[in-house]
């Protein structure tokens, strides 16, 4: 039997830093979170609808999470599913999410309707 490709390790590493970022969030712990998340990385909010602003870099992401967790104490997150393939990753709720050095560079959020 061989052992893992390198995509294959890819793919692990990547559903492993989402499931990371995913209890960081749940636990509302903004340094654990922007741990997770590259220098350089983008989010894109879901709100207003339908089409929430981008923020870019650890400064922006940041802000917007301790303003987030602040006026949603009750916050949480429950992935219904997940889908990972290399460097990306789709999470049923809709994220999009691109990982990079093993830290999030990309989240892009989408929501229904």
């Amino acid at each position: 039997m061989k052992g893992k490709t390198r995509e294959d390790r890819s793919t692990a590493e990547t559903r492993d830093v989402i499931e990371r970022f995913n209890e960081a969030f749940n636990r509302h712990d903004v340094d654990g979170v922007m741990a997770l998340m590259t220098e350089d990385c983008v989010f894109e909010s879901t709100n207003p609808p339908p089409d929430g602003p981008r923020y870019e870099g650890q400064e922006e992401v940041r802000a917007f999470w301790e303003k987030f967790f602040k006026s949603s104490p009750d916050a949480r997150f429950e992935t219904e599913e997940m889908f990972a393939a290399g460097d990306r990753c789709v999470v049923r709720w809709v994220d999009v999410f691109r990982v990079g050095d093993g830290k999030v560079a990309e989240k892009l959020s989408y929501v229904k309707g």
